[in-house]
């Protein structure tokens, strides 16, 4: 095969997100109840600066692979950054689980969460330590990437351009967003907008762990977890039934796109360098002040990654 035939088929699937980018409406599961609304964790640490740094032009890439590799690397540290935070509440969570009494301040912060994350339950019962055991937790990078290059045409799309929107989020506020060209008459829906990239990529993670439509993604990850795994990006993918007009074919291009880009090594350096860390390094993650020190290969090098 030529080289000339080569790029050719590289450069053909940018190209035809890019189109598909222009025109694509976002399914209505993916909802946003507002695009300013805060879904900032508690007890958490300040978010590093860099958290709210705008999306770079990724259409000027020429090359093909740079472009990826950009996307890539301009995505991970925050889906680090996202992740790590959920699993400092999620740890939160279980040592609440295991103590025999709650005070005050811990059975209000469980109904916060629990607002948040749509569980109606009696604070501090059973039932609801069951279900936002379910419902707090992180999603794997791979699925994150490959959903933001296919829903965002590699960052280029005009609602990710003009509202830091990478996922295809829905509000319905007037003014929340950007509207869609061809919206039907009658209709209110706005692609919501966000501050940053990042914000985008937290109100993705909370749409996953608390919308009905994606009931089957949540009993995958628990699933998983109480078999001792960490479930996939590619295996999740099977969840996401709800999030395209295109169903079985939408997770069908979504599993391509991770191993065709070899994202499950984005998923084992997940696993093996953040998943199972203690408050105190996640703690380190979550305050990160170099967002290049959340990059693969760089966690291990510095466990004090917010020192320096």
């Amino acid at each position: 095969m030529s080289a000339g035939i080569r790029a050719g088929l590289l450069l053909f699937p940018l190209v035809a997100f890019a189109i598909w980018g222009i025109f694509h409406v976002p399914s209505p599961h993916n909802q946003m109840p507002g695009a300013g609304e805060d879904i900032t964790l508690d007890a958490l640490p300040s978010l590093p600066h860099w958290a709210e740094a705008k999306l770079p032009d990724f259409s000027s890439y020429q090359d093909v692979s740079g472009k990826k590799k950009a996307f890539f690397s301009f995505l991970y540290p925050r889906i680090v950054l996202a992740n790590s935070r959920i699993l400092i509440e999620r740890q939160y969570l279980e040592t609440l689980n295991r103590k025999e009494s709650l005070s005050e301040s811990e059975t209000s912060w469980l109904a916060r969460q629990a607002e948040r994350l749509r569980v109606d339950e009696d604070p501090g019962s059973d039932e609801m330590f069951r279900r936002l055991q379910a419902r707090l937790d992180v999603i794997p990078p791979s699925l994150v990437m490959a959903q933001a290059a296919n829903e965002s045409a590699w960052g280029t799309s005009r609602f990710a351009r003009r509202g830091n929107n990478l996922f295809g989020q829905w509000c319905f506020s007037k003014g929340c967003g950007v509207v869609p060209k061809g919206r039907e008459e009658g209709k209110s829906h706005e692609v919501a907008a966000f501050s940053s990239p990042y914000r985008s990529i937290t109100g993705y993670i909370q749409n996953l762990n608390r919308h009905p439509s994606y009931q089957q993604l949540r009993d995958l990850r628990r699933k998983a977890r109480e078999n001792g795994r960490f479930a996939s990006g590619a295996a999740l993918a099977a969840g996401l039934t709800s999030y395209s007009e295109r169903g079985n074919e939408y997770i069908s291009e979504l599993r391509s796109m991770i191993r065709y880009n070899k994202l499950a090594d984005y998923d084992h350096e997940f696993r093996d360098a953040v998943l199972e860390n203690g408050t105190r390094e996640l703690v380190q993650l979550a305050s990160s002040s170099e967002e290049t020190a959340l990059l693969p290969g760089r966690v291990d090098e510095d466990s004090s990654v917010n020192e320096g």
